[in-house]
């Protein structure tokens, strides 16, 4: 059985390289399912072509693989409520612009 830590290290292995481009990335809940070995969470970032968004996913851990299940879009004063914490993924400068559309 997996940890839960080690649940979370596999999902950052993943989710990092792919969010890495939309820093900074905050993750805004975070929802355990212990039996199937899987992290459901959203994440907040602004997105070159929609503004902020809140965009959920899914890590599998049992067979390592990071599902994208939809995302809504956020006002601004909405996204702030949101950034009291550190963010996941720190960016020295917002590169949105050069971002990946997807």
């Amino acid at each position: 059985m997996t940890t839960v830590d080690d649940l979370r290290k596999m999902r950052d292995e993943k989710a990092l390289p792919h969010l890495e481009q939309y820093a900074p990335v905050w993750i805004i809940s975070e929802e355990l399912f212990e039996s199937d070995e899987a992290i459901q969470f959203h994440v907040l970032f602004q997105h070159n072509l929609h503004g902020w968004v809140n965009r959920r996913y899914r890590y599998d851990g049992f067979n390592n693989t990071l599902y994208h299940k939809g995302q809504t879009l956020l006002t601004e004063d909405a996204a702030l409520e949101h950034m009291d914490e550190d963010p996941y993924i720190e960016a020295g400068v917002a590169d949105i612009p050069n971002a990946y559309g997807g």
